[in-house]
């Protein structure tokens, strides 16, 4: 069996974070999956879905050390073709992944105690996002 449903974000940009991991439970009940998997797959190329302890100071060390690793601040070839200062912010996501997989066992994600589910945005401005929820199992 197969359920699908989408969460909306409205993210104010650059660095934002979002906890999914109530609304994926929810989903999850809903799907009446009680063996199986749960796809997240955020829609577009400048956010990212990850598995972090969402807690406010790894809220803050995610994007701080993206930024170290891709920061704004370098010439991207991107900027010569589109010219709109997210070049960092495409390989941010790239980096991470716009997509994650969890178990999903007797009827709820599999998850450890410290363990939550993030959106985390990677864009330069304020974006609608899109997340494609999938549970496939029995």
């Amino acid at each position: 069996m197969t359920y699908q449903q989408e969460i909306s974000l409205h993210t104010r940009g650059h660095g934002q974070m979002d906890d999914l991991t109530a609304r994926l439970g929810e989903i999850v009940s809903a799907s009446s999956i009680r063996q199986g998997i749960a796809n997240l797959a955020v829609i577009g190329s400048t956010a990212a879905i990850v598995g972090i302890e969402f807690e406010p100071g790894l809220q803050r060390d995610l994007p701080e050390a993206l930024d170290r690793l891709l920061p704004a601040s370098r010439q991207y070839h991107h900027e010569q073709a589109w010219h709109d200062g997210n070049g960092h912010s495409h390989l941010q996501a790239s980096w991470l992944g716009q997509s994650l997989t969890v178990p999903v066992r007797e009827g709820a994600p599999a998850l450890g105690v410290w363990q939550q589910i993030a959106h985390l945005e990677c864009d330069v401005r304020a974006r609608k996002r899109r997340i494609l929820v999938t549970v496939m199992g029995d």
